[in-house]
């Protein structure tokens, strides 16, 4: 008999998440109630945001249960259906997370068309990924034509995307990133304006001064921390800062304060706004019909950086935290 495998969380970490936080069990396949479908899947999704959920207090999302599977996107395939809208061999996108079945209600699940675009395009560009990117840079950054656009953690999942929008919007668009791979794939394959790797740099404002002459009238923040606070000191006045992600704090034990800038929001009059994607999701079939528009006309490229093997799920995981990825960490089943 077929058993599922899946990846739990073990234990809650304690400053740097570590692979003892994990566990693989396995255990019997749940055959499909009414309304339900059995789904092997294919590809699965690692994001920095789940380093959160592992934490116990509260936050925009419910924290995962100890001994429980860890929950996120994936794509797969239906292997039997008890629903009137999905059939055997239906690919399907989803959240049941870190595990290669999954039993799941009908309605927890969105059919996707792969000749419209691979299939891993469901988990990056027109999946929450882009959408992220999309509705942070589109609806709080309001870039215009000639506005200097800063990117932190610009060569992963939701950076990337985010550069490659304000480059069609007609900005300059600069991206900060963690290596010299990095900065020549933003610049080279994405046509970035320039690139900084912040690790050759004590300070990475000097050479930031050195490519925003005028100032940085929007930053997407993906990082936090030091670079951050490097960026806040070019802003011109009417910037708009985008809190996307703080992955730089995540490992932390306790929040970091660093330095006191809300004098420069203050100063400058800008826009500091946070943002979760779903307080757009009536939004979400447009912005996905823009994306796909723009990921087949050539205008946006779906990066992604694809591991083999189901068991390599928490090493994709850790290598965010280490710069690994360069655009959307997936693992192919």
């Amino acid at each position: 008999m077929v058993k599922n495998r899946k990846i739990i969380l073990k234990n809650r970490p304690v400053g740097q998440v570590e692979k003892a936080n994990f566990d693989l069990v396995e255990e019997d396949l749940r055959e499909p109630d009414i309304g339900e479908i059995l789904v092997k899947s294919s590809l699965i999704s690692v994001d920095p945001y789940m380093r959160n959920r592992m934490n116990s207090f509260k936050s925009y999302v419910a924290p995962y249960e100890v001994g429980q599977v860890i929950e996120g996107d994936a794509t797969g395939t239906v292997m039997q259906s008890n629903s009137e809208q999905f059939g055997v061999g239906d690919i399907v996108h989803g959240s049941w997370g870190w595990q290669e079945y999954a039993t799941v209600q009908e309605n927890s699940l969105t059919k996707i068309n792969v000749e419209l675009a691979p299939e891993s395009a469901y988990l990056g560009v027109l999946g929450l990924t882009g959408l992220t990117a999309y509705f942070g840079l589109l609806e709080i950054g309001q870039p215009v034509e000639g506005d200097t656009v800063v990117i932190s953690g610009a060569a992963g999942s939701t950076g990337s995307i985010a550069g490659q929008i304000a480059r069609i919007k007609g900005c300059r668009v600069i991206g900060i990133t963690g290596s010299d791979q990095k900065t020549e794939f933003l610049e080279k394959e994405l046509e970035f304006d320039a690139a900084i790797n912040y690790k050759a740099w004590p300070n990475v404002r000097k050479p930031l001064m050195k490519v925003c002459p005028g100032g940085v009238d929007v930053y997407f923040d993906n990082v936090g921390g030091d670079i951050s606070d490097s960026v806040f000191y070019l802003i011109n006045d009417h910037a708009r800062i985008i809190l996307c992600g703080q992955i730089s704090q995540y490992n932390q034990g306790r929040i970091s304060t660093g330095p006191r800038l809300h004098s420069l929001l203050l100063i400058h009059r800008a826009r500091m706004q946070g943002f979760i994607v779903y307080d757009y999701r009536k939004k979400f079939n447009e912005a996905i019909s823009r994306l796909a528009d723009w990921l087949n006309s050539g205008q946006l490229t779906n990066q992604v950086n694809i591991i083999q093997g189901f068991e390599q799920v928490p090493d994709a995981f850790l290598g965010l935290f280490e710069g690994e990825n360069i655009g959307k960490q997936l693992v192919k089943i």
